[in-house]
């Protein structure tokens, strides 16, 4: 006989599969139904596509066969909300090919997937994720096929995360002397909206890096420079576990800035951003000053944009989208003095949890979704935090390398997500 514990767990499993089952089988005739979202944008009434097979599936499965219900639960909760696909690499066939399933997988039930181009030339500055195309006329042609894949299906691409906030030039001395690499790098990126959006139904988001990576007028010139007139916007916090509230303010200054760049004839790199505002007495004293650690000395930048901006019009603006995929908990900070180089706070952040759930309906201006753009679960890399070994001391063991499903970092976001994680209704 079954031990009764047994029956108990198995039966909690059964529940949990099938209110996924439930969540993720709808019907094309079910999903016409609902509200459909304009031509090529987001609205809040779209609907992003859950792969049924997708990884935390897999692993919820894994899980119950080992017996440890409660995180295969917790996995099926988690493969039961919507997160990207990620593309990078390929020839231009097999790209075309892997987007055009995905796409029409999510045509079939009414949904728009979330797709992330990640394959331009010299991606990463040979780090974790290093690679990419051989060449642009390479990287082009791969773009090519993307937007052939999508057709004219619906979709949400964020175009090349870190792609502006990395140029080659910041790749270190000696990488980029000309500037050759990073005029392409632009070319490339500016290449990739345009293609992107000539598609019909596709919404499309240049990455922008993070609140606490380049300055506001920074990003705003680089992202003006990559051809983000052309898009419906950029993308911040991918990979990143920084608060979704920071970075709602930092896009917001930063679709400012572009507007007085462009509209008013300002200069983007005069900007107050999240490290510096003229508007601020910079006196010395406590609270006078920026601080980008320091949330509440911030209105000393919104300060000077309301002095020198004022309140655009909301259509002239460009919209963004946070990735929430594990920053519940906000940033992870080290014990002061335990590393002596560069603790890499991004990467595999310890104690880290899901953040707010994927949405197209988040209620904050200029703010077009929330999504899980990092797929939970997958490494960022062999993290060795500048020690000069190969091990991470933060876990003790060699990460995975990038891309890497790790199970333990997957149990480890669904345990501590803020707000608890819970069954996509």
């Amino acid at each position: 006989m079954e031990p009764r514990t047994s029956r108990r767990r198995t039966a909690t499993f059964a529940a949990a599969l099938t209110a996924f089952a439930a969540l993720t089988s709808l019907t094309a005739t079910q999903a016409q139904a609902q509200a459909t979202p304009a031509q090529g944008t987001i609205t809040p009434a779209t609907r992003f596509y859950v792969d049924p097979h997708s990884k935390a599936a897999k692993q919820a499965l894994a899980d119950f066969r080992n017996g440890d219900v409660e995180d295969a639960v917790n996995m099926a909760k988690l493969a039961s909300w919507p997160q990207a696909e990620w593309f990078t690499e390929g020839t231009p066939d097999e790209v075309r090919a892997k987007v055009g399933k995905l796409v029409q997988r999510a045509r079939a039930v009414g949904r728009t997937p979330v797709l992330v181009a990640y394959n331009v030339p010299g991606r990463d500055c040979t780090q974790y994720s290093s690679g990419g195309a051989a060449s642009s006329a390479a990287y082009r042609q791969w773009i090519d096929a993307f937007a052939a894949g999508i057709g004219t299906a619906k979709a949400a691409v964020v175009v090349e995360p870190d792609g502006t906030a990395l140029l080659p030039k910041d790749c270190g001395p000696g990488v980029d002397p000309t500037g050759e690499l990073t005029a392409a790098r632009i070319a490339d990126l500016a290449y990739a909206v345009r293609t992107l959006k000539a598609r019909p139904r596709t919404a499309v988001y240049l990455d922008a890096g993070n609140v606490q990576w380049r300055p506001v007028g920074e990003m705003a010139r680089r992202l003006l420079d990559a051809g983000v007139r052309y898009s419906d916007g950029f993308a911040l916090n991918v990979s990143n576990t920084h608060p979704t509230d920071h970075n709602a303010r930092y896009g917001t200054w930063i679709a400012k800035c572009m507007w007085f760049a462009t509209e008013a004839r300002g200069n983007a790199e005069s900007c107050a951003g999240q490290y510096y505002s003229s508007a601020a007495p910079n006196d010395g004293l406590p609270g006078n000053a920026v601080s980008s650690t320091d949330p509440a000395t911030w209105r000393w930048t919104d300060a000077w944009f309301d002095q020198h901006v004022g309140t655009p019009p909301a259509g002239d603006l460009r919209h963004f989208v946070i990735d929430t995929s594990r920053n519940g908990l906000g940033a992870w900070t080290p014990e002061p003095g335990k590393y002596t180089g560069d603790p890499e706070i991004w990467c595999n952040a310890p104690g880290r949890g899901l953040g707010p759930r994927p949405t197209a309906d988040t209620g904050v201006p200029l703010v077009d979704a929330y999504l899980w753009i990092k797929i939970p679960g997958e490494s960022d890399g062999s993290c060795t935090r500048n020690t000069g070994g190969t091990v991470d001391p933060e876990y003790g063991i060699v990460d995975p390398p990038a891309g890497t499903w790790w199970p333990d970092q997957a149990h480890s976001l669904a345990r501590n997500a803020a707000p608890p994680l819970t069954f996509r209704r």
